[in-house]
C-alpha cells in the first residue's frame, strides 16, 4: 500500500558529509510523521529523527548539531543531511512514515534500508 524508497546512502570519511533522501508512493501519501531510524551491527535499531507533517522535529542527542532532518510534504519526501559523521554513526539507515487510520490505529511503513559507511 505503500513504498518507501531510500537514497544517498554510502561511504563517505569521518567528518564528512550525506544527504539521505525517502519518497513515499501508494495509496496513502500523507503521513502524521517521517523520519529516520538505523541499525549498526549487534545492536537494535534505534530512532535518528522525526518531523511531523506540521514541522516539529524530534532529534536523537547523539546526532544533534551534526543532523538535520527536512521534509517536503509536496513531494512526500524526507531529508537527513548529515554533517561532520563519525565512525559510529556507521549503519543500516531505515526510513520510516506512519499515519494513522481509523479507530486511532497507528500504521508504520518501512523503506528497505540504506547502508551508511563512514571510515576513520
Amino acid at each position: 500500500q505503500v513504498q518507501l524508497v531510500e537514497s544517498g546512502g554510502g561511504l563517505v570519511q569521518a567528518g564528512g558529509s550525506l544527504r539521505l533522501s525517502c519518497a513515499a508512493s501508494g495509496r496513502y501519501l500523507w503521513f502524521r510523521a517521517m523520519g529516520w531510524y538505523r541499525q549498526a551491527p549487534g545492536k537494535q535499531r534505534e530512532l535518528v529523527a522525526t518531523i511531523t507533517s506540521g514541522g516539529s522535529t524530534n532529534i536523537a542527542d547523539s546526532v544533534k548539531g551534526r543532523f538535520t532532518i527536512s521534509r517536503d510534504n509536496a513531494k512526500n519526501t524526507v531529508y537527513l543531511q548529515m554533517n561532520s559523521l563519525k565512525p559510529e554513526d556507521t549503519a543500516v539507515y531505515y526510513c520510516n512514515a506512519d499515519r494513522i487510520g481509523d479507530y486511532g490505529i497507528r500504521f508504520d511503513y518501512w523503506g528497505q534500508g540504506t547502508q551508511v559507511t563512514v571510515s576513520s
